[in-house]
Protein backbone atom coordinates (compact mmCIF):
# COMPACT_ATOMS: atom_id res chain seq x y z
CA UNK A 1 0.00 0.00 0.00
CA UNK A 2 1.37 3.37 -0.95
CA UNK A 3 1.56 6.57 0.79
CA UNK A 4 -2.38 6.81 1.39
CA UNK A 5 -3.94 10.40 0.49
CA UNK A 6 -7.54 11.73 1.95
CA UNK A 7 -9.25 14.93 1.15
CA UNK A 8 -11.41 16.04 3.62
CA UNK A 9 -14.22 18.95 3.18
CA UNK A 10 -16.45 21.22 5.44
CA UNK A 11 -17.29 23.97 6.72
CA UNK A 12 -18.82 27.13 7.03
CA UNK A 13 -19.32 27.10 10.80
CA UNK A 14 -17.19 25.39 13.09
CA UNK A 15 -19.28 22.66 13.31
CA UNK A 16 -18.46 21.48 9.97
CA UNK A 17 -15.00 22.52 10.89
CA UNK A 18 -13.83 20.70 13.93
CA UNK A 19 -15.47 17.55 13.38
CA UNK A 20 -13.09 17.44 10.01
CA UNK A 21 -10.02 18.54 11.84
CA UNK A 22 -10.66 15.88 14.28
CA UNK A 23 -11.22 13.39 11.82
CA UNK A 24 -8.05 14.23 9.93
CA UNK A 25 -5.87 14.04 13.22
CA UNK A 26 -7.13 10.99 14.26
CA UNK A 27 -6.32 9.39 10.69
CA UNK A 28 -2.89 11.00 11.09
CA UNK A 29 -1.98 8.69 14.19
CA UNK A 30 -2.70 5.72 11.95
CA UNK A 31 -0.88 6.42 8.97
CA UNK A 32 1.47 9.04 10.14
CA UNK A 33 2.61 9.57 6.37
CA UNK A 34 -0.57 9.52 4.71
CA UNK A 35 -1.31 13.27 2.82
CA UNK A 36 -4.13 15.39 3.66
CA UNK A 37 -5.80 18.00 1.68
CA UNK A 38 -9.36 20.07 2.75
CA UNK A 39 -11.46 21.84 0.83
CA UNK A 40 -13.66 24.72 1.82
CA UNK A 41 -15.48 27.73 0.93
CA UNK A 42 -12.74 30.62 -0.55
CA UNK A 43 -14.57 33.14 1.78
CA UNK A 44 -15.52 31.35 4.80
CA UNK A 45 -13.75 30.57 8.52
CA UNK A 46 -12.07 27.59 7.52
CA UNK A 47 -9.61 29.17 5.51
CA UNK A 48 -7.98 30.16 8.70
CA UNK A 49 -9.06 27.58 10.92
CA UNK A 50 -7.56 24.69 8.80
CA UNK A 51 -4.47 26.19 8.53
CA UNK A 52 -4.10 26.77 12.08
CA UNK A 53 -4.76 22.96 12.96
CA UNK A 54 -1.51 22.41 10.33
CA UNK A 55 -3.45 21.37 7.47
CA UNK A 56 -2.97 22.61 3.31
CA UNK A 57 -6.69 23.66 2.18
CA UNK A 58 -8.03 24.54 -1.14
CA UNK A 59 -11.45 26.91 -1.60
CA UNK A 60 -13.84 26.76 -3.80
CA UNK A 61 -16.54 29.94 -4.89
CA UNK A 62 -19.23 28.32 -3.27
CA UNK A 63 -21.91 30.03 -1.29
CA UNK A 64 -25.44 28.48 -0.29
CA UNK A 65 -28.64 29.56 -1.81
CA UNK A 66 -30.57 32.65 0.24
CA UNK A 67 -34.06 32.14 0.51
CA UNK A 68 -34.97 34.92 -1.25
CA UNK A 69 -33.86 36.52 -4.80
CA UNK A 70 -30.63 38.28 -4.32
CA UNK A 71 -27.66 38.31 -6.76
CA UNK A 72 -25.72 36.04 -4.95
CA UNK A 73 -28.92 33.28 -5.63
CA UNK A 74 -28.44 34.76 -9.23
CA UNK A 75 -24.87 33.79 -9.02
CA UNK A 76 -25.53 30.62 -7.55
CA UNK A 77 -25.33 28.15 -10.97
CA UNK A 78 -22.35 29.68 -12.23
CA UNK A 79 -20.91 29.29 -8.56
CA UNK A 80 -21.90 25.56 -8.49
CA UNK A 81 -20.19 24.85 -11.98
CA UNK A 82 -17.31 26.26 -11.36
CA UNK A 83 -17.06 24.49 -8.02
CA UNK A 84 -17.37 21.22 -9.51
CA UNK A 85 -15.07 21.98 -12.13
CA UNK A 86 -12.59 23.13 -9.66
CA UNK A 87 -13.79 19.69 -7.64
CA UNK A 88 -12.42 17.26 -10.72
CA UNK A 89 -9.13 19.52 -11.19
CA UNK A 90 -8.55 19.09 -7.41
CA UNK A 91 -9.17 15.77 -7.57
CA UNK A 92 -7.35 14.41 -10.34
CA UNK A 93 -4.23 16.21 -9.03
CA UNK A 94 -4.31 15.05 -5.31
CA UNK A 95 -5.75 11.85 -6.22
CA UNK A 96 -7.16 10.91 -2.68
CA UNK A 97 -8.02 7.16 -1.46
CA UNK A 98 -11.18 8.53 0.16
CA UNK A 99 -13.27 12.03 0.43
CA UNK A 100 -14.57 12.60 3.69
CA UNK A 101 -17.28 15.14 4.08
CA UNK A 102 -18.70 16.41 7.04
CA UNK A 103 -21.51 19.04 5.68
CA UNK A 104 -21.61 22.84 4.53
CA UNK A 105 -21.58 23.89 1.26
CA UNK A 106 -17.96 23.37 0.00
CA UNK A 107 -18.92 19.16 0.56
CA UNK A 108 -21.58 19.62 -2.08
CA UNK A 109 -19.85 19.38 -5.04
CA UNK A 110 -16.13 17.44 -4.37
CA UNK A 111 -18.24 14.93 -3.02
CA UNK A 112 -20.27 14.57 -5.87
CA UNK A 113 -17.51 14.52 -8.41
CA UNK A 114 -15.62 12.29 -6.25
CA UNK A 115 -18.27 9.71 -6.64
CA UNK A 116 -18.96 10.53 -10.73
CA UNK A 117 -15.24 9.54 -10.25
CA UNK A 118 -15.97 6.43 -8.14
CA UNK A 119 -13.30 7.31 -5.21
CA UNK A 120 -15.12 5.98 -2.29
CA UNK A 121 -16.68 8.82 -0.42
CA UNK A 122 -18.01 9.00 3.67
CA UNK A 123 -20.42 11.50 5.15
CA UNK A 124 -20.31 13.04 8.43
CA UNK A 125 -23.37 14.12 9.54
CA UNK A 126 -23.34 15.87 13.01
CA UNK A 127 -27.11 16.87 13.31
CA UNK A 128 -30.47 15.10 14.41
CA UNK A 129 -31.78 16.49 11.10
CA UNK A 130 -29.25 16.61 7.89
CA UNK A 131 -28.98 19.28 6.05
CA UNK A 132 -29.26 19.36 1.99
CA UNK A 133 -26.01 18.53 0.85
CA UNK A 134 -25.72 15.75 2.87
CA UNK A 135 -29.27 14.35 1.73
CA UNK A 136 -28.49 14.98 -1.72
CA UNK A 137 -24.91 13.46 -1.24
CA UNK A 138 -26.49 10.02 0.60
CA UNK A 139 -27.60 8.20 -2.23
CA UNK A 140 -24.13 7.80 -3.26
CA UNK A 141 -21.93 7.92 -0.56
CA UNK A 142 -20.32 4.58 1.00
CA UNK A 143 -20.78 4.73 4.07
CA UNK A 144 -23.06 7.65 6.24
CA UNK A 145 -21.58 8.29 9.71
CA UNK A 146 -24.40 9.80 12.25
CA UNK A 147 -24.35 10.99 15.44
CA UNK A 148 -28.73 10.28 16.30
CA UNK A 149 -30.90 7.66 15.87
CA UNK A 150 -34.07 7.58 13.40
CA UNK A 151 -31.90 9.04 10.72
CA UNK A 152 -33.46 6.31 8.42
CA UNK A 153 -36.08 9.00 6.88
CA UNK A 154 -33.32 10.54 5.47
CA UNK A 155 -30.52 8.42 4.19
CA UNK A 156 -30.42 4.67 2.95
CA UNK A 157 -30.58 2.83 6.06
CA UNK A 158 -27.97 -0.02 5.20
CA UNK A 159 -25.19 2.65 4.66
CA UNK A 160 -25.79 4.66 8.48
CA UNK A 161 -23.34 3.50 11.22
CA UNK A 162 -24.43 5.32 14.35
CA UNK A 163 -20.90 6.51 15.99
CA UNK A 164 -21.59 9.90 17.44
CA UNK A 165 -19.69 13.62 16.50
CA UNK A 166 -16.09 14.02 16.73
CA UNK A 167 -15.59 15.65 20.04
CA UNK A 168 -12.27 16.98 21.07
CA UNK A 169 -10.01 14.22 22.98
CA UNK A 170 -9.12 16.58 25.91
CA UNK A 171 -12.44 17.16 27.05
CA UNK A 172 -12.40 13.52 28.10
CA UNK A 173 -10.66 14.04 31.38
CA UNK A 174 -11.64 17.34 32.66
CA UNK A 175 -12.33 16.31 36.29
CA UNK A 176 -8.92 16.56 37.30
CA UNK A 177 -8.25 20.07 35.30
CA UNK A 178 -11.19 22.02 38.10
CA UNK A 179 -8.06 23.74 39.82
CA UNK A 180 -6.56 24.24 36.90
CA UNK A 181 -9.00 26.08 35.27
CA UNK A 182 -10.24 28.28 38.46
CA UNK A 183 -7.05 29.36 38.09
CA UNK A 184 -6.62 30.07 34.41
CA UNK A 185 -10.15 31.97 34.64
CA UNK A 186 -9.20 33.52 38.00
CA UNK A 187 -12.14 31.90 39.36
CA UNK A 188 -13.42 32.05 42.91
CA UNK A 189 -12.87 28.62 44.50
CA UNK A 190 -15.63 29.07 46.57
CA UNK A 191 -18.58 29.81 44.27
CA UNK A 192 -20.78 28.19 41.38
CA UNK A 193 -19.72 29.34 37.83
CA UNK A 194 -22.15 29.26 34.74
CA UNK A 195 -20.71 29.38 31.66
CA UNK A 196 -22.61 30.67 28.68
CA UNK A 197 -22.08 29.93 24.30
CA UNK A 198 -23.58 31.07 22.18
CA UNK A 199 -21.99 29.40 18.83
CA UNK A 200 -18.49 30.13 16.87
CA UNK A 201 -20.15 33.39 16.36
CA UNK A 202 -22.18 34.36 18.95
CA UNK A 203 -25.61 34.67 19.70
CA UNK A 204 -27.57 37.80 19.97
CA UNK A 205 -30.58 36.65 21.92
CA UNK A 206 -28.28 34.65 24.48
CA UNK A 207 -26.48 37.98 25.21
CA UNK A 208 -29.69 40.55 25.56
CA UNK A 209 -30.61 37.81 28.25
CA UNK A 210 -27.62 37.68 29.95
CA UNK A 211 -27.32 41.50 29.79
CA UNK A 212 -30.90 41.52 31.14
CA UNK A 213 -30.28 38.63 34.06
CA UNK A 214 -26.79 39.13 34.90
CA UNK A 215 -27.32 41.11 38.27
CA UNK A 216 -29.96 38.46 39.29
CA UNK A 217 -27.78 35.16 38.38
CA UNK A 218 -24.91 37.01 40.01
CA UNK A 219 -27.04 37.96 43.39
CA UNK A 220 -26.88 34.03 43.47
CA UNK A 221 -23.51 33.64 44.41
CA UNK A 222 -22.49 32.74 41.14
CA UNK A 223 -19.77 33.94 38.85
CA UNK A 224 -20.09 34.31 35.01
CA UNK A 225 -17.73 33.02 32.12
CA UNK A 226 -19.55 34.29 28.84
CA UNK A 227 -18.95 33.76 25.26
CA UNK A 228 -20.28 36.42 23.43
CA UNK A 229 -18.58 35.73 20.22
CA UNK A 230 -16.75 38.34 18.01
CA UNK A 231 -20.18 40.48 16.69
CA UNK A 232 -20.95 41.70 19.78
CA UNK A 233 -17.81 41.31 21.65
CA UNK A 234 -17.47 45.52 21.80
CA UNK A 235 -20.76 45.31 23.08
CA UNK A 236 -20.63 43.53 26.02
CA UNK A 237 -17.23 43.40 27.19
CA UNK A 238 -17.63 46.56 29.66
CA UNK A 239 -19.35 43.74 32.25
CA UNK A 240 -15.89 42.17 32.39
CA UNK A 241 -14.92 43.25 35.94
CA UNK A 242 -12.22 40.57 36.62
CA UNK A 243 -13.54 38.25 39.23
CA UNK A 244 -17.40 37.93 38.93
CA UNK A 245 -17.46 38.23 34.87
CA UNK A 246 -15.37 37.41 32.12
CA UNK A 247 -16.53 38.40 29.13
CA UNK A 248 -14.75 36.75 25.90
CA UNK A 249 -15.30 37.18 22.22
CA UNK A 250 -14.07 33.22 21.73
CA UNK A 251 -12.45 30.40 24.18
CA UNK A 252 -9.72 28.36 23.12
CA UNK A 253 -9.56 26.25 25.84
CA UNK A 254 -12.56 24.59 25.58
CA UNK A 255 -11.75 21.96 28.52
CA UNK A 256 -11.05 24.50 31.18
CA UNK A 257 -13.91 26.90 29.86
CA UNK A 258 -16.07 23.19 30.74
CA UNK A 259 -13.74 22.10 34.16
CA UNK A 260 -14.52 25.53 35.66
CA UNK A 261 -18.36 25.33 34.88
CA UNK A 262 -21.36 24.44 37.59
CA UNK A 263 -23.56 24.90 35.26
CA UNK A 264 -24.07 25.64 31.20
CA UNK A 265 -26.69 27.98 29.01
CA UNK A 266 -25.73 26.89 25.49
CA UNK A 267 -26.58 27.23 21.81
CA UNK A 268 -27.77 23.77 20.04
CA UNK A 269 -25.43 23.33 17.33
CA UNK A 270 -24.55 19.71 17.03
CA UNK A 271 -20.81 20.09 18.13
CA UNK A 272 -21.89 21.86 21.63
CA UNK A 273 -24.42 19.38 22.26
CA UNK A 274 -21.98 16.24 21.72
CA UNK A 275 -19.16 17.64 23.79
CA UNK A 276 -22.43 19.10 26.27
CA UNK A 277 -22.87 15.21 26.69
CA UNK A 278 -19.36 14.38 27.30
CA UNK A 279 -18.83 16.20 30.44
CA UNK A 280 -22.35 16.08 31.05
CA UNK A 281 -22.60 19.37 33.20
CA UNK A 282 -26.53 20.63 33.73
CA UNK A 283 -27.42 22.28 30.75
CA UNK A 284 -30.17 25.02 29.37
CA UNK A 285 -30.13 25.08 25.87
CA UNK A 286 -31.54 27.94 24.23
CA UNK A 287 -31.96 26.84 20.22
CA UNK A 288 -31.19 29.48 17.58
CA UNK A 289 -34.66 29.19 15.76
CA UNK A 290 -32.87 30.85 12.48
CA UNK A 291 -30.71 27.50 11.16
CA UNK A 292 -32.14 25.71 8.39
CA UNK A 293 -35.02 23.25 9.04
CA UNK A 294 -35.06 24.41 13.20
CA UNK A 295 -32.13 21.77 13.69
CA UNK A 296 -31.00 23.08 16.67
CA UNK A 297 -34.31 22.12 18.32
CA UNK A 298 -34.37 18.89 16.97
CA UNK A 299 -30.60 18.55 18.34
CA UNK A 300 -31.63 19.97 22.01
CA UNK A 301 -34.90 17.78 22.10
CA UNK A 302 -32.82 14.29 21.49
CA UNK A 303 -31.30 15.16 24.72
CA UNK A 304 -34.24 16.63 26.47
CA UNK A 305 -36.38 13.77 25.72
CA UNK A 306 -33.99 11.65 27.64
CA UNK A 307 -34.22 13.39 30.51
CA UNK A 308 -30.56 14.85 30.14
CA UNK A 309 -31.12 18.65 30.06
CA UNK A 310 -33.58 21.90 29.97
CA UNK A 311 -34.85 23.61 26.92
CA UNK A 312 -35.96 26.88 26.78
CA UNK A 313 -37.24 28.69 23.34
CA UNK A 314 -35.88 31.97 22.60
CA UNK A 315 -39.58 33.02 22.34
CA UNK A 316 -40.26 32.10 25.75
CA UNK A 317 -37.02 33.31 27.16
CA UNK A 318 -38.71 36.77 28.82
CA UNK A 319 -41.29 34.46 30.94
CA UNK A 320 -39.63 31.22 32.18
CA UNK A 321 -36.28 31.65 32.04
CA UNK A 322 -35.67 33.16 35.85
CA UNK A 323 -38.11 30.57 37.47
CA UNK A 324 -36.45 27.62 35.48
CA UNK A 325 -32.91 29.03 36.19
CA UNK A 326 -33.10 29.38 39.98
CA UNK A 327 -34.95 26.22 40.08
CA UNK A 328 -31.73 24.34 38.13
CA UNK A 329 -29.13 26.47 40.72
CA UNK A 330 -31.05 25.36 43.92
CA UNK A 331 -31.90 22.09 43.05
CA UNK A 332 -29.20 19.70 43.83
CA UNK A 333 -30.85 16.51 42.90
CA UNK A 334 -32.13 17.91 39.33
CA UNK A 335 -28.95 18.48 38.57
CA UNK A 336 -27.15 15.18 39.39
CA UNK A 337 -30.40 13.82 37.52
CA UNK A 338 -29.40 15.52 34.29
CA UNK A 339 -25.59 15.11 34.40
CA UNK A 340 -26.33 11.68 34.76
CA UNK A 341 -29.06 11.29 32.75
CA UNK A 342 -26.94 13.29 30.00
CA UNK A 343 -23.42 11.76 30.42
CA UNK A 344 -25.13 8.28 29.16
CA UNK A 345 -25.48 9.66 25.72
CA UNK A 346 -22.23 10.56 25.13
CA UNK A 347 -20.00 8.68 22.44
CA UNK A 348 -16.34 9.55 23.40
CA UNK A 349 -14.67 7.17 21.23
CA UNK A 350 -17.03 8.42 17.73
CA UNK A 351 -13.83 9.78 15.92
CA UNK A 352 -12.32 5.96 15.98
CA UNK A 353 -15.29 4.26 14.93
CA UNK A 354 -15.64 6.89 12.24
CA UNK A 355 -12.08 6.42 11.36
CA UNK A 356 -12.60 2.68 11.19
CA UNK A 357 -15.48 3.22 8.78
CA UNK A 358 -12.64 5.31 6.30
CA UNK A 359 -10.23 2.37 7.03
CA UNK A 360 -12.40 0.02 5.46
CA UNK A 361 -13.07 1.63 2.41
CA UNK A 362 -9.52 1.82 1.36
CA UNK A 363 -8.90 0.07 -1.58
Amino acid sequence: MGKLKFILSGGGTGGHIYPAIAIANELKLRFPDAEFLFVGAQDKMEMQKVPQAGYKIEGLWIAGLQRKLTLQNMMFPFKVVSSLLKSRKIIKKFKPDVVIGTGGFASGPLLQVANSMKIPTVIQEQNSYPGITNKLLSKKANAICVAYENLERFFPKEKIIFTGNPVRQDLLEIDSKRKEAQKHFNLASNKKTLLVLGGSLGARRINRLIEKEIYNIVSKDIQIIWQCGKLYYHDYNHFTDGRIVQVMSFIDQMDLAYAAADFVISRAGASSVSELCLVGKPTIFIPSPNVSEDHQTKNAKAIVDKKGAILVKESELDATFEPVFSNLVFNEKLQKELSENMKKLAKPNATKDIVEEIVKLIK
